[in-house]
């Protein structure tokens, strides 16, 4: 089985938060597999956390999705390190990091179909 891991902040917002779920299951609708949410501070749960609950439900192969525009802190440190710890706690699991969204060519075809619509 595989799982996808999307990462954001987090938020004091539950609303934010909430809203990663959304997109998880939006994703989920076409994944072959299972989408988890996790977030990196402040809220619940922890990628740590959404590793484990992948593997409790039978994942094999887990691709960690940095939900981020830019290449901060989280997406260039953070997320690698806990990536890497994940493998190693986990050493039969096929743990992989994505790139961050910022760096996809279609987030350029967002921006322009976002200011065409713009009221």
């Amino acid at each position: 089985m595989n799982a996808l891991i999307l990462v954001d902040h987090g938020s004091r917002r539950a609303e934010a938060n909430e809203h990663l779920e959304t997109i998880a299951a939006r994703v989920q609708r076409t994944f072959p597999g299972t989408v988890f949410a996790a977030h990196m501070e402040i809220a619940k749960p922890s990628l740590a956390d959404a590793v484990a609950r992948a593997l409790s439900e039978g994942a094999e192969d887990i691709v960690v999705v940095p939900f981020f525009l830019s290449p901060g802190r989280h997406v260039t440190g953070d997320i690698p390190r806990l990536v890497e710890e994940a493998r190693a706690s986990h050493p039969g699991t096929r743990i992989r990091l994505a790139a961050h969204l910022g760096d996809s060519e279609h987030l350029s075809n967002l921006v322009l179909e976002r200011a065409a619509n713009a009221s």
